[in-house]
């Protein structure tokens, strides 16, 4: 069966590679040309954990194609996936693709739409005696692991009212689900509020975690150890446990949003919710402080920065902290140097030049008078830290990711602070 997938942004580009890498023969549709020559190429515009690769090996076996002819894939796809990076204009864009599609093709949407979204979509087609099927997919996938999650989901979901959609869907996710994948099929509406409630679930799980760090700094304990034991409880389980960790990405936002806004217009009272976008969008503020706690005064003092990225292997930068610390650090006045392998660029942008960027880490520790492990990079934890002691004007570490040997350090004569690790 060929499959087309609409979109070769972000979300487009990880579902095209990854179908293709099943096996399937995949044709991938934007209506930018450069976007696509790009795209056919290898050269991507973001950076994402073993995609290029995929990519172009699947571009060497002739298993994934980019066009900007719309009409010639809709004609040949027997499921096309609409992966547009934004909502906005998906309501449009399958009735579009159903006028010259298949008869009986599955229109499988992959992009997060807000509840009653495909409902709308299906009344709209059936009352232009279109045929199609369509299915709403969730993708809970994660910048830095967005293959990763692709290839090996924990479930897949399938909102869908067509039992012939469900065995097309099982064709093309057959290496999956013979795995052993669970495959859950619902309603509409189930399958788009699931990513919702699970990323608020995220966010909220954070959250608890961050604010019991705080606690961790005034009682003397220490949260990566109380994260461990809570997380061996099968109850709670490890995963987003980690404090330091902030809840971020391109998408998490907008669902967020969505799920605030629609329990708002039901009158639903959503109180942990509100709470956990309050946590999540203060610790920002709590790492300042934590910092300033180190430095009384930041007037005129040279801080660096290492990393950019939200998390570690992507380069977006969305709810990264260390963007909201260096933009806090330079209303306060002082200098700051950073440091990202890949996401220097994205950085850039939001920054507009009133960072001095450096090309290695090294360098952003080079005079500073303490230094930040904002993102947690592996090749961070292997520099040669009696170099960057070296480097720095004062031995002043500030772990937010909790990812270094405290007591190395400390023996070393640094000056290390991390999360709820006093």
């Amino acid at each position: 069966m060929n499959v087309g997938v609409y979109g070769s942004g972000y979300l487009g580009t990880v579902v095209s590679a990854c179908l293709a890498d099943l096996g399937m023969p995949v044709t991938c549709y934007d209506a930018d040309t450069t976007l696509v020559m790009d795209s056919a190429q290898g050269t991507l515009r973001f950076h994402e954990k073993n995609l290029k690769e995929i990519v172009r090996r699947n571009v060497r076996a002739d298993r994934l194609m980019y066009t900007t002819e719309l009409e010639s894939v809709a004609r040949r796809a027997g499921a096309i996936f609409i992966a547009e990076d934004t909502p906005d204009e998906i309501e449009h864009i399958v009735p579009e693709l159903a006028a010259v599609a298949q008869p009986h093709a599955v229109f499988v949407i992959v992009t997060p739409t807000p509840v009653g979204t495909t409902r709308r979509i299906e009344t709209e087609l059936r009352m232009r005696s279109y045929k199609q099927h369509v299915v709403v997919q969730p993708m809970f996938l994660t910048d830095g692991c967005a293959v990763e999650d692709f290839n090996w989901p924990d479930r897949l979901v399938l909102g869908t009212t067509s039992h012939d959609a469900v065995d097309v869907m099982k064709q093309i996710y057959r290496p999956i689900v013979m795995r052993g994948v669970p495959l859950i099929v619902t309603s509409y509406e189930t399958a788009e509020l699931v990513r919702e409630a699970s990323t608020a679930f995220v966010a909220t799980k954070l959250s608890f975690i961050n604010e019991l760090a705080s606690l961790c700094d005034h009682v003397k304990a220490d949260a990566t150890d109380l994260a461990l034991a809570m997380g061996l409880d099968k109850k709670i389980g490890p995963r987003c446990l980690q404090p330091g960790a902030r809840i971020g990405g391109a998408f998490v936002e907008n669902e967020m949003n969505a799920l605030a806004s629609l329990a708002e217009e039901f009158g639903v009272s959503l109180k942990v919710l509100t709470a956990a976008r309050e946590v999540n969008h203060d610790f920002s503020d709590q790492v300042m402080e934590k910092l300033t706690s180190l430095m009384p005064s930041v007037v005129g003092r040279e801080v660096g920065i290492l990393g950019l990225a939200f998390k570690p292997n992507t380069n977006c930068v969305a709810g990264s902290v260390s963007l909201s610390l260096a933009r806090g650090l330079i209303s306060r006045g002082a200098r700051v140097r950073a440091y990202d392998p890949v996401a220097i660029p994205e950085a850039q942008r939001e920054l507009n030049d009133v960072v001095h960027f450096c090309q290695t880490a090294y360098e952003a520790a080079e005079g500073s008078d303490a230094l930040v492990v904002g993102t947690g990079w592996p090749e961070f934890r292997a520099l040669d830290w009696q170099r960057v002691k070296k480097l720095l004007k004062t031995p002043v570490v500030f772990d937010t990711k909790n990812m270094l040997d405290a007591g190395r350090l400390r023996n070393m004569g640094f000056r290390y602070l991390g999360i709820g690790r006093s």
